[in-house]
């Protein structure tokens, strides 16, 4: 029998062994795609974004920019606790404290100042014989991380299979006015983080526990409450202060970074009477009485901490009244 000679029933054989060889390799080769991390509706970037556009908006209206200090931000979940670490060691407290600086100053709306870490300014300061000029704030943020864990979802098919890794974060915080102590408004934010993986008969991609999920769910938790944070603060009306009155020309706190400009028009009032309610023994400052009306002429100063602007009376006086007794409210009328 000569050797080229094969039954019909063997060549079908090795036609479908072929077949079968050829599918699977073609399996081995093929991967779902690569990891992608995936993050919440609301991400830390589109957050920014928003907050940015908020603060670049600034021709319609001068931006108030308050000076806020971060006070204690501690980590109040069981994540990253142990016996070993006593109460002052808080490494996820000052990831939150380090990412809420940052977020804060980024708004370019705030004037932030240190507390964390004011020690180590003021070892500075004495090492270089500088005096330190500490400035008061008008605002004090208190906060926690008060939620904070992992979790791990998955689906099983007939021949295929995915897995999640999801990360979740909460923080709380709470805005004090120093000069009294009183809880002014309250806000939380969350942030959630995920990555999925897939696979066809047991090929596919395949991830490890990912770390990078506990920092962009903290980071998108910290973005949604500064943003919240400063929806508030926005709402509230701009008001400066007469550093010096030469006749019918003021200079006044407050130019160019904050938006303010030539032609804006502003309102000099005095400052209202403070009065101890019987009610809250609080004291409540009466509403004051407007008695000039101002034009901003020029700016001057280099940085937000020292800039001002040149002011001119166009109507009204300031009579009698010293510039400590009166304050200057933008009014919203421009040329």
């Amino acid at each position: 029998m000569p050797d080229s000679f094969e039954p019909n029933h063997l060549k079908h054989l090795t036609w479908k062994t072929s077949l079968a060889i050829s599918l699977l390799l073609s399996g081995c080769a093929t991967q779902a795609p690569p990891v992608v991390q995936k993050e919440a509706s609301q991400s830390a970037a589109a957050q920014k974004s928003a907050q940015q556009a908020v603060v670049a908006q600034a021709p319609a209206a001068p931006t108030l920019k308050r000076k806020i200090a971060l006070g204690r931000i501690t980590n109040e979940t069981n994540y990253g606790r142990s016996l070993l670490r006593d109460r002052h060691d808080d490494p996820l407290g000052k990831q939150v404290t380090d990412l809420m600086s940052k977020a804060l100053t980024e708004t370019g709306a705030y004037l932030v100042f240190e507390r964390p870490d004011i020690t180590r300014v003021q070892a500075e300061s004495r090492l270089t014989d500088t005096k330190l000029s500490v400035i008061g704030v008008d605002a004090l943020i208190v906060g926690s991380l008060t939620e904070f864990g992992r979790k791990t979802v998955g689906e099983t098919g007939f021949a295929s299979a995915s897995k999640r890794q999801v990360a979740f974060a909460k923080v709380d915080i709470r805005l004090v006015d120093t000069a009294t102590a009183h809880v002014f408004f309250a806000a939380s934010g969350a942030g959630e983080a995920s990555t999925e993986t897939a696979s066809v008969f047991g090929f596919g991609s395949q991830a490890g526990y990912d770390g990078t999920l506990n920092d962009a769910a903290i980071r998108q938790a910290v973005a949604d409450a500064i943003n919240r944070l400063s929806v508030e603060l926005g709402a509230r009306p701009w008001e400066t202060y007469i550093l010096k009155a030469e006749g019918n020309r003021l200079y006044l706190g407050g130019g160019k970074s904050q938006g303010v400009r030539p032609g804006m028009q502003f309102i000099a009032q005095t400052k209202g009477e403070r009065v101890k309610s019987p009610q809250t023994g609080a004291e409540i400052t009466l509403p004051g009485q407007p008695i000039a009306q101002l034009r901003i002429e020029a700016l001057f100063g280099e940085g937000e901490l020292n800039e001002g602007s040149v002011a001119t009376i166009v109507s009204g006086a300031l009579g009698n009244y010293k510039p400590d007794q009166l304050v200057i409210r933008y009014e919203g009328s421009q040329k």
